[in-house]
């Protein structure tokens, strides 16, 4: 459990997001995968905010490429990351299925395998304590989950990547998502190919928008909305069975295949 952390979005490079998750008085914070530590460095000294901790999700270079020279400054960082990938600095190795407890922030993750997009790929869940039991889940997820979308397969497998969306889907549905991209009105471009109807999907494209031209993010996301805009989590329905199959040229048997065909459809033909 947690107490109250407030988040800090650091915009890096042309579309990745860096998050500082930060204690109830913005003293303290773990960062989640700097990929460049310039814009961290100066998000930490603008609110005069100590690092105590990285929290690594996948071994990309905009994930990690800003370690060593964060830690050039604040030496006594600790690093957490997946113990199956080559990441430099790394001081605390996961396998998964950890709970860690990072105590200048008051907050414990737990640490889930979500393989797929990396074959060691993790995520970073945790939930805020409340005494009616309501509070916020948050998932530091990298480029597993996207809003409206979901990140291509590099060397894991489109079954494992399928696997831990699923995964993702049981979380509570109030649970914020912060993937590690803005990527989504591109993901509501291939989220109108497979269901053109969804009029939730189109009501999230139009807000989307907006926030873009007032020059804000668009994440994090909910999972609930996800679950009902996210081609990539509404693999089980029969409407988007059918358009998938449709573009497959063949009749797909369960969620599996859908996923996979689905992953292979926007990666060929639209992106």
């Amino acid at each position: 459990m947690s107490s109250k952390n407030r988040i800090i979005t650091v915009p890096a490079f042309s579309d990745n997001y860096i998050w500082l998750i930060c204690d109830e008085n913005q003293q303290y914070a773990a960062i989640v995968d700097p990929g460049d530590a310039t814009p961290v460095i100066k998000a930490l000294e603008k609110d005069k905010i100590q690092p105590v901790a990285i929290l690594i999700t996948h071994f990309h270079a905009d994930h990690v490429g800003g370690i060593g020279k964060l830690l050039e400054k604040y030496p006594n960082l600790s690093v957490y990351g997946p113990a199956s990938e080559r990441i430099p600095h790394i001081t605390h190795p996961l396998q998964g299925g950890e709970t860690i407890h990072i105590n200048q922030i008051n907050t414990d993750f737990q640490v889930m395998n979500v393989h797929g997009h990396t074959a060691g790929h993790i995520a970073y869940y945790t939930h805020e304590d409340s005494a009616d039991k309501t509070g916020e889940g948050r998932l530091f997820c990298g480029d597993t989950l996207f809003a409206a979308g979901c990140g291509r397969v590099f060397n894991g497998t489109k079954k494992d990547l399928h696997d831990s969306l699923e995964k993702i889907s049981k979380l509570p549905e109030n649970t914020l998502i912060y993937c590690a991209h803005e990527y989504t009105l591109d993901n509501i471009g291939f989220a109108k190919w497979v269901e053109p109807d969804n009029e939730k999907l189109i009501s999230r494209e139009s807000d989307a928008i907006a926030l873009r031209e007032n020059g804000e993010t668009t994440v994090p996301s909910r999972l609930s909305l996800e679950l009902e805009t996210n081609p990539f989590l509404r693999t089980h329905l029969p409407k988007v069975v059918k358009r998938v199959s449709e573009f497959a040229g063949k009749p797909l048997e369960n969620s599996t295949e859908v996923f996979t065909a689905m992953r292979t459809w926007k990666d060929t033909e639209y992106d």
